[in-house]
This record gives C-alpha cells, structure tokens and sequence, in this order.
C-alpha cells in the first residue's frame, strides 16, 4: 500500500529535522505530486517550499528553485499572505545561493513588505538580515547597515544584545 500526501509530507518533515535532506527531499516530492493528483493546490505548494528547503540545504539551488518557483502565486490566490511572502523569501535564498543576488534581493523585498503588510516583525527581520547579507556580498557595506538596522526595528521583542546592536549601529562611519 503506498502511502497519503500527508503521510509522506509528516515523514519529510521528520527527515528534515533529523538533517537527512536527501530523504526529505525525495518525501516531499512524492507528497507534493500526491497533492497535485488530489487537486490539492495549497498542500502541493506548501510541500513543494519544504522540497526546496530540503533541497536547498542538500546543496542543490538550482532544483531548490525550481521546486519553489510559482508556489507564491497559489498563496496569493489563497489569500495566505505569510505563505506568499515565505515562498518568495525560499525562491530568493536559492537564487543568493545560485549568486544571482539582484533576483534574490527583488524577492527578498517582495517578501519583506509582505510580512510588514501583515505584522509578521521576526519574520520580515530574518529577511531584512537576508538582505543585509547579499548587499555585503556586492560591496554595498552602507545599504547593508541600513538594512541590518531595519532587521533590529523589526524585531518584537528584541534582546538586549539587539537593542544594543541597534544603538551602535545608528553611529556608523
């Protein structure tokens, strides 16, 4: 007997967590074409951003993208704001690990002013760092400051190392 979409989709999970990315990833894809047949749409799109995951940290960008690719669009049509913009901020970490850091930073500020839209603070700062990051990696050192500043004030409940963070980082050369 071959197994549910949601079973498959459990057992990725725990694949995921227990860091066997190659299993997590041969899950979810199984999952997601379960839901696909179903005529599952939002349950294959939210498998198919696990499968990127999955894939992503096996080292495999290319076909990380390529699983999340349009997973935002069923999210929009839902009305799942958070989804959309976690499914842009996945596609985006695949293209800064293919290095196409002007696509991946367009999606990544897609993602972020999604989350600001819904009052989603920890999450648009993980992806506000996200982009501090790819701007270091072209050289924009000022622009990454500002945007690791903007990560901190995005923060809910922001420690005391954060707060500090915050305050030294409004003196920057």
């Amino acid at each position: 007997m071959t197994q549910q979409p949601h079973q498959l989709s459990e057992e990725g999970k725990r694949a995921f967590q227990q860091k066997r990315y190659k299993d997590a990833a041969r899950a979810f894809e199984e999952a997601a074409q379960g839901f696909t047949l179903e005529g599952d749409a939002l349950n294959a799109a939210e498998t198919l951003n696990n499968l990127s995951g999955a894939l992503l940290n096996d080292n495999q960008p290319q076909q990380a993208f390529d699983a999340a690719v349009g997973t935002d669009k069923a999210f929009e049509a839902a009305g799942d704001t958070k989804r959309q913009a976690m499914s842009l901020a996945n596609q985006a970490a695949a293209l800064e690990a293919l290095k196409r850091y002007d696509e991946a930073l367009a999606l990544y500020e897609r993602a972020a002013g999604l989350f600001a839209d819904i009052g989603e603070g920890d999450m648009r700062s993980f992806t506000l760092k996200a982009i501090a990051a790819v701007r270091l990696r072209q050289g924009k050192v000022s622009e990454a400051s500002m945007d690791m500043l903007g990560s901190l004030g995005a923060v809910q409940k922001p420690t005391l190392l954060q707060r500090i963070l915050k305050f030294l980082l409004r003196f920057k050369p």
